[in-house]
Formats: C-alpha cells, sequence, structure tokens
C-alpha cells in the first residue's frame, strides 16, 4: 500500500514533467493570437499539479522529502529543454551581464546604441537577412529596430532595445555574476540552471521551515511543484524568482529574531526589483530599527556604485514602464478602474494597498509572519492586477508556508491575464480569485472567528452583553 500511494504522486510530477517539456519544446513562442495550445497545456499542467498535491497527502511521511525534493529537481529540469517561450526578458538579463562584464553600466547606453556593437554576439543580435534588396530579421524571439546613430538595420532578441534597462542594481549584479561565469556566447541556458537552483534552493528552505514549525512538509510542493515557478522562474528565468529567495530568507530571519540580517536580506531583495518592499509591514513588529535601518543601508549601498557611474540614469526605464503599463492613468487596476475609472484609480490603489499594510502590521504575530505575509502581498497583487503572472513568485512561498492552497488562484488569475489579453476576462478572473479566497477562508475559520465577523458590535464591546446575560442566568439557576 505504501509503494502505491508513493507511485502516485510521483506518477503525476512525472506527467507534468513531461507535459512541461512538451510545451517548452514543440510549442512556439508565445503569441495572444495563437493561444489555444498554451491555454489547454496550461490548464492540464495546473490540473495535474493539483492532484499531486492531492495524492501526496497520502503518501508515506518517510518518503515526503524525497518524493518533493525530488519532483523539484525534475520540473526544473524539464523547463530547461528549451529557450524561454512566453516573455524576452532573459535576453536583456544577458545583455546587461555582458556589458557589465566589459566595465560598463548598464545604464550608460541603450542596447541599440552603436557605442556597443563590439560586444553583441550573434545569438542576440542575429545578422539581418536580404531579400528583395531589403534587410529583414527573422525568427521567433527575434525583432527588427536601427541603430541609434548610423541607422543601420538591428535584429535583436530582446524587447524594447532603444530604451534604458529598468532593473535596479540587485539584479544588474545578479546579471553580471552568472554572465562572468558562462561567458558572452551562452545562450538562455545559465539563467534557467541558477533559476533552477534558486528554485530547489526554496524547496529546501521550505521544507526545513515547516519541518521546524511542527507543520506538515508536504506543503513544499506547493512552491516545489508549482507550474508557475518552473515556468516563469526556470523557462523564462525572470528574475523575480531572486526577489521571492531574498524575501522568504528575510522573513525566516526576521521570525528568528535575526533583525539586522533579515533587514539586510530586505534591503537586498528591495533591490532586485523594488516589488518586495509590500514584504516590509509583515516585518516590521519585531526589531522595526534594526530591520529598517539595515534594509535602508544594503539597499543604498548596492545603488552608489551604479549611481557614481551613470548619476540619475540608474532611474534607467521604470519612469516610462510605469507610464507604459498603465499606473498613471488608471488602467492597470483591473477592479478598481471597474469602480473609479481614470487617473483617479491611482490614489484610490494606493490608500487600499496602505491600509492593507497597516492592517498587516498590526495583526502579525512577529513570531509567526507567514499569514501576514500572505495577505500583504496576495491583496496587492489582486488590487494591481499585474499583466504578468510572474510577479506571483513572491507569494508562492508563504502559500507553502502557510498551506492556504487558495491563494494559488491569484498567480491563476495573472497567467489568464496574461494568455487572454482582454479586460473583462482579466476582472473575471480577479473577481473569481478572491471569490475562492473568501468562501476558502470563511471554510477555515473557527467559530469564534464566524462569529466576530457576523457580529462585530458584540466583539467591539468586549461582548460584555453577553457576559451579563451568562451572570444573570448564573445567578437565576442558584437561586433556583
Amino acid at each position: 500500500m505504501g509503494r502505491v500511494r508513493t507511485v502516485l504522486p510521483a506518477s503525476c510530477v512525472a506527467a507534468l514533467a513531461a507535459l512541461m517539456a512538451y510545451t517548452v519544446l514543440a510549442l512556439p513562442f508565445f503569441r495572444s493570437d495563437e493561444a489555444g495550445p498554451y491555454l489547454a497545456c496550461t490548464a492540464a499542467m495546473w490540473a495535474l499539479f493539483a492532484l499531486g498535491v492531492l495524492a501526496l497527502r497520502g503518501a508515506p511521511a518517510k518518503r515526503v522529502v524525497v518524493l518533493v525534493l525530488g519532483g523539484s529537481v525534475l520540473l526544473g529540469a524539464a523547463a530547461m529543454t528549451g529557450p524561454p517561450n512566453t516573455s524576452t526578458d532573459s535576453a536583456r538579463y544577458a545583455w546587461d551581464g555582458i556589458v557589465q562584464n566589459a566595465g560598463i553600466s548598464p545604464y550608460a547606453y541603450v542596447p541599440a546604441d552603436d557605442e556597443l556593437a563590439p560586444l553583441r554576439t550573434e545569438w542576440l543580435y542575429p545578422t539581418p537577412v536580404e531579400r528583395d534588396g531589403t534587410e529583414t530579421c527573422t525568427g521567433e524571439r527575434i525583432q527588427s529596430t536601427t541603430e541609434t546613430e548610423s541607422g543601420e538595420v538591428l535584429c535583436t532578441a530582446m524587447n524594447r532595445p532603444r530604451v534604458p534597462t529598468i532593473y535596479p542594481p540587485m539584479s544588474e549584479l545578479y546579471f553580471a555574476a552568472v554572465r562572468a561565469v558562462v561567458g558572452p556566447e551562452a545562450e538562455y541556458w545559465p539563467l534557467q540552471f541558477t533559476g533552477l537552483l534558486l528554485s530547489v534552493g526554496v524547496t529546501g528552505m521550505l521544507l526545513a521551515a515547516l519541518r521546524r514549525r511542527g507543520a506538515d512538509p508536504r506543503w513544499a510542493a506547493l512552491w516545489g511543484w508549482c507550474p508557475l515557478v518552473a515556468t516563469e522562474g526556470i523557462t523564462n528565468s525572470h528574475v523575480d524568482l531572486l526577489g521571492a529567495v531574498l524575501v522568504l530568507a528575510a522573513t525566516l530571519l526576521v521570525a528568528g529574531g535575526r533583525g539586522v540580517a533579515g533587514g539586510v536580506s530586505l534591503g537586498a531583495a528591495i533591490a532586485v526589483k523594488l516589488v518586495p518592499v509590500i514584504a516590509a509591514p509583515a516585518l516590521l513588529r519585531r526589531q522595526p530599527v534594526r530591520v529598517i535601518a539595515a534594509a535602508v543601508v544594503t539597499f543604498a549601498a548596492l545603488y552608489v556604485p551604479y549611481v557614481l557611474a551613470t548619476g540619475i540614469g540608474v532611474l534607467g526605464y521604470l519612469p516610462g514602464y510605469l507610464a507604459e503599463e498603465g499606473y498613471e492613468d488608471g488602467s492597470r487596476f483591473a477592479l478598481v478602474s471597474l469602480l473609479v475609472p481614470g487617473p483617479a484609480a491611482l490614489p484610490v490603489a494606493a490608500v487600499l494597498i496602505a491600509g492593507v499594510a497597516a492592517l498587516v502590521w498590526w495583526k502579525t504575530d512577529p513570531a509567526n509572519p507567514w499569514l501576514g505575509q500572505l495577505v500583504m502581498i496576495g491583496a496587492t497583487l489582486l488590487i494591481v492586477s499585474p499583466r504578468y503572472p510572474w510577479y506571483a513568485l513572491l507569494l508562492v512561498p508563504f502559500v507553502a508556508m502557510t498551506g492556504r492552497w487558495e491563494w494559488l488562484a491569484v498567480p491563476l488569475a495573472l497567467t489568464a491575464r496574461q494568455l487572454i489579453p482582454s479586460l473583462t476576462v482579466t476582472r473575471t478572473a480577479v473577481l473569481i480569485a478572491i471569490v475562492v479566497i473568501l468562501v476558502a477562508s470563511w471554510q477555515r475559520a473557527s467559530p469564534e472567528s464566524r462569529e466576530r465577523i457576523l457580529h462585530p458590535r458584540q466583539w467591539i464591546r468586549g461582548r460584555e452583553p453577553q457576559a451579563h446575560e451568562h451572570q444573570g442566568a448564573d445567578r437565576e439557576q442558584h437561586e433556583r
């Protein structure tokens, strides 16, 4: 019987890995007008993931760690079988690393600048093909632009080749470190392999942390077997994975009473992509001064070399990106814009996020900040509703640490937004995610918690009326 219970989850993970490898190898680079195969494969992968996690509940306890870790490695290897399939961001990562290792600030020039021509490699800048006397660019991940000065046709694997990089300094150091090991000619696999190491490392961190808390280590599979982690963290190599690692480390350190070390990790995480700043409220109940000071000093120290080299240019394409993504005109916020259309959606969203942050800070147990992190990060993603599902990599470790599987509806909603770029679909997906979270949270709530929600006035008054009623009933019973 033990073998059967072991084989069932292992079979689900093996099937998931096979489907993932097929998706990476056989499907063309994603285009929104050809989303059918991706939708089908993505739905099937998430279904196999759910079946695998359910089957893992029956596996013998002594085999859980091997199953979870082995599945994490297997899925990561499957995710590496081909180049990125829904994003070209990792091409920019590689280029920024190449530029830095040549002694040039990544913020100093745009990729199409003639000044960087000697650094260009064929896999990032394929030679144009001449057709009917005209030079054209071909390839699934290749787009056409022109050099900034000469105006010559330039083919490149990067998106936005005529704008400066957007990534903060911790990301840039990461890109440079990876590329320093493998050199400029290695293509996509170095960042994919690094993503595999980070992903499996987080699986190990979660297994150890859950065991220390006396929680079920099976919950680590919610990270280790999650399709989002494999596809966006490894296949597409998004640097958000590094941010998730550092935020998880910061939370573990602060929960263990190591405020300075936790603050350093938090500051480094924020210097990966700024978004991890939303993890701060849940970490500020214990040693807040130490956490904040260490985070600020770390963040500033990482920026100093780049500021000295490039000055204000370290902002890169960030202002343009925020406008492009709809943060200024409010179109970014799918649900908020439904109620408050136009630019007013931005301050409303900001107030909502600030309210969640205040509640998380007030209610979070310093020794057990996992639920606070889950709510803060998950609620922010629902309010902001970014177009890209890889932002949810920051959320998944805390789904695993709390066992609150229902919050995986958030990355699913963001995945739907990416694969089906329709505002109606986005709003529907986000609403469904909210309903799933609320219903599941209600079901797992204690009777006392439900009573507080249904009768808040009694609880605000300290339930004094009920207490008096019980005292009166006791006296009446005594007199009888």
